[in-house]
């Protein structure tokens, strides 16, 4: 017996098997083997067509049952991880209404600035734990506003898991976990924030229904059956943003432990139990996957647009895609801490929420025609980066996070010795590299709902360290080159704000 797992993000679908009991991993593929293409048609927008998602993974179900030589009559059940505040809305006859506003898309920050204001900024972050931001409550609010004619034929708002649970399943419905990313849950309620949505206009009965992270969310649909390949009826038994399932993909689920990721965007997410908040509005909280109102597990997340889709550009336009990832960090290796003086600011993907959602740009500075080459581009790019996940950290400590430990997977920007050494100095813990996917803790998440695992430990404690990075002796260089960095941060924020 199998259990399956899906990671919908908005450049892949990856797609894993694990097996019952042992949590063995027996398959990982992806799905297309190039980006899904992103639809901006203004700037700082950012769509995507929810019906690709799901083509794409009904293709890498087939692909890991072929490559695995699975009989597909053994897969038990399904987990699934998504990118996070993405908006999806459907019509009656649950078809999608318009392509969805996806996680990169900036348009809505007035719309929740607007909303904060008139909610009450106080409110918010005692009971949401958030202020509406540029996340799914506010993409709705601007989809009210601009485009009526699509507002009044929704049915339900979906989060990008839930649509892909409903193609699954036929049903609409969320989670406490995914209403909190969309800033639509009222911590001290424990229930949907009804209060929020009529600030905003918006009817309460667009709402989905709301199902436990952990349990049986729906069965696969005779529909669903022709078009993946599986099982008539198997359960649907978990479901998580990517974040939080990340966290759980790397057993990151007590107090002052720390998941991070390096991709196209980056992300520190740290566990807490304090249910209030001082950055509310740089930072978000929501439920994690483990979150009781009796006992609370918080997960503080910090984003960071600009994060590996920097390095990506600088692959693709400095060395015009002739060198791999492996060789551009080799060649920054090269390069003393603090690159000759050369600072990036990697902040060019849109508005940044620790920024208080400005979007101050990208910036190269201190570039010296006479010492700098591509080598030199490359260690300031991975410090630029690097640099914006410890002044993140700095931001999550000012809201209570005692850091105890920092945990990331082994398919980022963090397989860099380089940037993981740096993030592990500055903020003196060491960093742990774990051989694990989204898509395999949700496989993994999937036999835990099901009761395949006695606990979360026995469930994703068992996979190999791949590094562990710690912290060195000597920091005074880095330290220097981190201080130059965050002047460099304050001038274009001063700037930004003139």
């Amino acid at each position: 017996m199998y259990w399956i797992g899906y990671d919908v993000g908005s450049s892949s679908i990856k797609a894993s098997l694990v097996e019952a009991g042992s949590g063995r991993v027996v398959g990982i593929t992806q799905q297309p083997d190039k980006e899904m293409p992103i639809t901006s048609i203004e700037p700082g927008w950012g769509e995507q067509n929810p019906e690709m998602w799901w083509d794409n993974l009904c293709k890498a179900t087939a692909k890991l049952i072929k490559q695995t030589k699975t009989d597909p009559l053994k897969i038990a059940g399904i987990g699934i991880s998504y990118q996070m505040h993405g908006l999806v809305l459907v019509d009656k006859e649950l078809e999608v209404l318009r392509d969805s506003i996806i996680w990169c898309d900036s348009r809505a920050v007035d719309a929740g600035n607007r909303l904060l204001e008139k909610a009450g900024e106080d409110k918010c972050l005692d009971r949401l734990l958030n202020s509406p931001g540029n996340f799914t409550l506010s993409k709705l609010k601007w989809v009210k506003e601009n485009e009526p004619h699509i507002y009044e034929k929704i049915y339900k708002f979906l989060l990008p898991g839930d649509y892909i649970a409903l193609k699954i399943t036929g049903k609409c419905t969320t989670t406490p976990s995914g209403l909190s990313e969309g800033i639509t849950w009222d911590f001290k309620d424990n229930k949907p924030a009804l209060w929020l949505l009529e600030e905003a206009g918006i009817d309460t009965s667009v709402l989905p229904e709301v199902v436990p992270t952990f349990s049986e969310q729906g069965r696969l649909t005779g529909q669903a059956s022709e078009e993946l390949g599986l099982k008539t009826g198997i359960p649907l038994l978990y479901r998580a943003g990517d974040q939080p399932n990340n966290a759980l993909s790397l057993n990151v689920f007590n107090p002052g432990e720390i998941a991070a990721t390096g991709g196209t965007s980056g992300v520190v997410y740290a566990i807490s139990d304090v249910t209030h908040t001082t950055e509310g509005t740089r930072i978000n909280n929501f439920a994690h996957v483990n979150h009781k109102p009796e006992l609370p597990r918080i997960g503080k997340l910090l984003n960071i647009n600009g994060a590996g889709i920097l390095y990506r550009w600088m692959k693709e336009q400095i060395s015009g895609g002739t060198l791999s990832y492996n060789e551009m960090n080799q060649m920054a290796a090269t390069v003393p801490v603090g690159a000759a003086g050369l600072r990036i600011l990697p902040f060019g993907n849109g508005s940044e929420r620790m920024l208080n959602n400005a979007n101050i740009g990208a910036g190269i500075q201190n570039l010296n025609f006479n010492i700098h080459g591509q080598h030199h581009l490359y260690r300031a790019a991975l410090e630029g980066i690097a640099f914006s996940f410890v002044y993140g950290i700095g931001v999550l400590e000012n809201d209570g996070v005692e850091l105890t430990a920092i945990k990331a997977g082994g398919d980022n920007l963090f397989r860099s010795g380089l940037f993981s050494r740096t993030i592990a100095t500055l903020t003196d813990r060491e960093i742990h590299i774990v051989d694990t996917t989204g898509a395999v803790g949700a496989a993994r998440a999937a036999g835990y709902s099901y009761g395949d695992f006695d606990s979360f430990g026995d469930t994703f404690s068992g996979d190999e360290y791949i590094a562990t990075h710690t912290p060195l002796k000597d920091k005074g260089a880095y330290r220097q080159a981190y201080e130059s960095w965050k002047e460099a941060l304050l001038k274009a924020q001063q700037q930004f704000r003139a």
